[in-house]
């Protein structure tokens, strides 16, 4: 099912990305993470298992995948540490030294990479969040200059992941998988680093955030006490076992991302 959202995106590449370079780097974000998704999911349907990839080899691939995207941001489009400062609207250089600045980018690509695929378990739920997601970003390129790209990239995304949500809605004929979910991950972070605005992820991608933060502490706290903070992680089963439907679930977590966009909008305009 993630496959759908590759459609549009192949197409555009091929048309833009001369026009374009930071086409291209979005690009590669979104197939190198996606191929690392795909070669997880595929694992499993030929094992019959749901064991695909260890979690050493998918940290390492996903390691590998955001290094290639930084480096080909620093080397091509020149990627420095400006950032657009909220409330201010203000672009200012951070001065940071690339040695600390780029493993950091590489960090932040693993972690939103991971936290929207952990988002990826109920009906409908990751799409619809990230529908929103890039929604704010191309508006958020249509008020500042030289962000062309995006409106064009998000575009193109966002139609592929429309045609896909409405399959995936409750109850779902068609499933997003790591194909799907780790290649949004990836260029969603890539996104917000190449329009300088990576601190929004915060807010507008806030759910992404609930969700890695609950698994991190269910697992830290168990491991600590042997006792479990969520009745089950990511957060989203929580809710669902606390006795709320599939679909509320859903409409709730859309409307605190459609709350966090308008927020991260506000304090940059």
């Amino acid at each position: 099912g993630g496959l759908i959202c590759y459609l549009p995106v192949l197409f555009l590449s091929i048309l833009y990305v001369r026009n374009f370079p930071e086409i291209l780097a979005l690009v590669i974000a979104f197939f190198a993470f996606g191929i690392i998704g795909l070669t997880d999911d595929l694992i499993k349907v030929l094992k019959k298992s749901k064991d695909g990839l260890t979690p050493m080899q998918k940290t390492v691939l996903q390691f590998l995948a955001a290094a290639g995207f930084v480096l080909y941001s620093a080397v091509v489009l020149d990627l420095g540490s400006d950032m657009i400062l909220p409330f201010t609207g203000m672009t200012v250089s951070i001065r940071i030294p690339p040695w600390i600045y780029y493993p950091f980018l590489v960090l932040v690509l693993y972690f939103i990479s991971n936290s929207v695929n952990l988002t990826d378990g109920v009906d409908g739920l990751c799409g619809g969040i990230s529908i929103f997601v890039l929604l704010f970003f191309a508006l958020v390129a249509k008020k500042i200059p030289n962000f062309e790209y995006a409106i064009i990239f998000n575009a193109a995304l966002t139609g592929g992941l429309l045609g896909f949500l409405v399959y995936n809605l409750h109850p779902a004929r068609v499933f997003m998988g790591d194909t799907g979910s780790l290649a949004l991950g990836g260029v969603i972070a890539a996104l917000a680093i190449l329009m300088k605005i990576p601190w929004v992820l915060l807010i507008a991608g806030i759910i992404y955030i609930l969700e890695s933060l609950s698994v991190i502490i269910q697992v830290a706290y168990f491991k600590r006490t042997g006792k479990r903070v969520f009745k089950m992680s990511p957060i989203h089963h929580h809710f669902e076992l606390s006795g709320w439907k599939e679909v509320k679930v859903v409409y709730v977590f859309w409307a605190i991302t459609l709350i966090g966009c308008i927020l991260s909008f506000l304090t940059l305009f």
